[in-house]
């Protein structure tokens, strides 16, 4: 999965080592990869008093109890958002078993506890969106630059 052909027009591969922002709270420190976000917007819906796309830092993650912070941001289904204890502690936890499902769009999504090998190496996951076509610029993570960006996502035979 960490190689594939991108058609024509298809943006050239990411090649810079992932930008990770931290977003420190008393009781929880969440991270964002903006590369990876595919605007689900499963955070800005959850916890709209958290996630605030019109503010900087969009993210305060004191502006709720932890434990609601932690809940919303595993709704992320490409795992752009993570989190983990300020202070040691508990860091999130992979869902058992492993589960592997194709969204209508084509990409793989995948929970539990995972190695996703990279170009920048292996990293530890434990919710991730994978390319499924191929085009993504940000192997083996999808990016929405092939296929998937389609706007007709349920005809299966025109991808």
């Amino acid at each position: 999965m960490t190689e594939g052909t991108a058609g024509p027009g298809a943006e050239p591969p990411i090649t810079e080592k992932p930008r990770i922002k931290e977003y420190d709270g008393e009781g929880i420190t969440v991270t964002f990869e903006p590369r990876r976000c595919l605007h689900a917007a499963e955070c800005v819906h959850g916890l709209p008093e958290v996630f605030d796309l019109s503010r900087r830092p969009w993210i305060l993650p004191d502006a709720a109890a932890a434990e609601r912070v932690a809940e919303v941001v595993r709704r992320c289904p490409s795992g752009a958002l993570r989190y983990h204890p300020p202070h040691g502690g508990p860091e999130e936890r992979p869902d058992a078993p492993t589960t592997v499902r194709r969204s209508p769009a084509g990409q793989l999504v995948v929970r539990g506890d995972l190695l996703v090998t990279g170009e920048h190496g292996v990293r530890h996951e434990t919710r991730v969106m994978l390319c499924g076509c191929g085009a993504s610029g940000n192997q083996p993570y999808c990016d929405h630059s092939g296929p998937c960006a389609e706007p007709d996502d349920d005809v299966a035979e025109e991808r």
